[in-house]
């Protein structure tokens, strides 16, 4: 059964009509998500270290994924890549239409701005800004004129609509993850990127956050990395990383 979110889910206006570039795109890769045979080696002084090595995995549009398996087995790494905040040595990193690795630093950040939400496990808000401000921050820099509207509707919805003005440092731990969920949502991504979001949280308060953004992200692809077996079962299925490659769940057809 669908999760029951604790506040208002209908917050956000429908995306705009897509352009004929969009559709046509989406006619050719249904596949919101493809990685195909993905290495990442970094170099270190003992020489090169290999994060990544041959990950193949496929997600549609809409489906929610959890990441799972031991530190070190490249759960962030591999949620990097999907965002462009890393780039594969070789292979094929695909998503929504977008070849990432055919693209420059300023295209990767324009495709961020125009697709991905990500929610952190240590939240990542600045520190001199209000929740308003925060939640805002992604929205002004796409140039929506809206930003702070639509902030404000993005902080009601998480249930922090009284809390507009306040500072990271006189938030709770789970009011600075709501900020920090509402500043990921609020421009309607189509991938949802959250890399442990309970991490930092006790146990009921990371419930309620968890219970939000699977509320709120409705429609949208979801790709969790999680240490917990009961959260990960929330997702349509689980994605299995040991050693840098895709154990199980990957559904990738090669």
């Amino acid at each position: 059964m669908a999760p029951v979110c604790l506040f208002r889910a209908s917050w956000y206006p429908r995306r705009a009509e897509p352009t004929e570039d969009v559709r046509d795109m989406a006619a050719v890769d249904e596949c919101m998500i493809v990685m195909s045979d993905v290495h990442l080696t970094l170099q270190s002084q003992a020489g090169g270290v290999n994060i990544l090595r041959g990950v193949d995995l496929t997600a549609d549009a809409g489906e929610s994924l959890a990441v799972m398996g031991p530190s070190g087995a490249g759960k962030t790494t591999l949620l990097m890549l999907l965002a462009g905040l890393e780039r594969a040595s070789s292979g094929l990193v695909r998503v929504a239409g977008r070849d990432l690795s055919a693209m420059d630093e300023d295209g990767l950040a324009a495709f961020r701005r125009d697709n991905v939400g990500i929610v952190f496990q240590g939240f990542h808000l600045v520190p001199a800004m209000t929740a308003l401000e925060n939640a805002a921050l992604s929205l002004e820099f796409a140039g929506r004129a809206d930003a702070f509207p639509r902030a404000e509707e993005a902080l009601a919805a998480v249930g922090l609509g009284h809390r507009l003005s306040h500072f990271p440092a006189e938030l709770s731990g789970g009011e600075q993850q709501r900020v920090a969920l509402a500043r990921a949502l609020a421009p309607r991504p189509r991938l949802l990127l959250a890399d442990e979001p309970t991490g930092n949280l006790d146990g009921e308060t990371g419930e309620k956050v968890m219970e939000l953004l699977f509320s709120l992200a409705d429609g949208m692809t979801v790709v969790l990395v999680t240490h917990d077996s009961g959260l990960a079962g929330r997702c349509g299925r689980v994605v299995r990383l040991r050693d840098g490659r895709v154990a199980d769940g990957g559904r990738a057809t090669g």
